[in-house]
């Protein structure tokens, strides 16, 4: 099994194998083209760049991510300038997605141990976006979170647990506001 899958699978990996770093030095190419265009003129890069994307969707520069090889985004949706994904394990987001302005997901994170944390060891989960979600500007996506579809995360939240569909939800972190039926 090759460290990226390791890696993918939540299990123990070597983050600066050669595999990796490959990797990561491929990403860090084409983010840097990506994050010179001019607008509209990135999709051929991301096409490159990330695991899936199709041609109605749309993502606006500047863009940050760790491999792109993770990163699916389905059919219509929109992530707006300034996004970050810790893509240490797969990020989908689902079709007629809209994503607010320096939103971030970390599928990485940390033990609470400082001596293991000192051994830089990290837990990686995927995180879901299910169709026809609205994620508000400066969101924080933690690991292992599925947002349900047709839900709405307000601007500024923290979301660290799954998030029911046809629900809002807002604060740090993030809680029921109120169902959407």
């Amino acid at each position: 099994m090759t460290e990226f899958e390791k890696m993918q699978l939540g299990l123990e990996y070597d983050d600066f194998g050669p595999e990796l770093t490959a990797l990561k030095e491929n990403a860090f190419n084409l983010l840097q083209k990506i994050n010179q265009c001019q607008f509209g003129k990135s999709p051929p890069f991301f096409k490159t760049l990330l695991k899936g994307m199709t041609k109605t969707s749309f993502i606006c520069p500047p863009f940050r991510c760790e491999y792109g090889k993770t990163i699916s985004i389905g059919s219509s949706s929109f992530i707006n300038m300034g996004a970050t994904m810790l893509d240490n394990a797969p990020i989908t987001i689902g079709n007629n997605v809209l994503i607010g302005p320096n939103a971030q997901f970390y599928t990485v994170s940390h033990p609470i141990d400082y001596r293991r944390r000192r051994e830089w060891e990290t837990t990686c989960l995927p995180i879901t976006v299910e169709n026809d979600v609205w994620i508000g500007g400066n969101v924080v996506i933690c690991l292992g979170v599925t947002i349900g579809a047709r839900s709405i995360v307000a601007a500024g939240a923290v979301v660290t647990k799954d998030v029911a569909p046809d629900t809002m939800v807002g604060g740090q972190p993030a809680k029921l506001i109120k169902r959407l039926d």
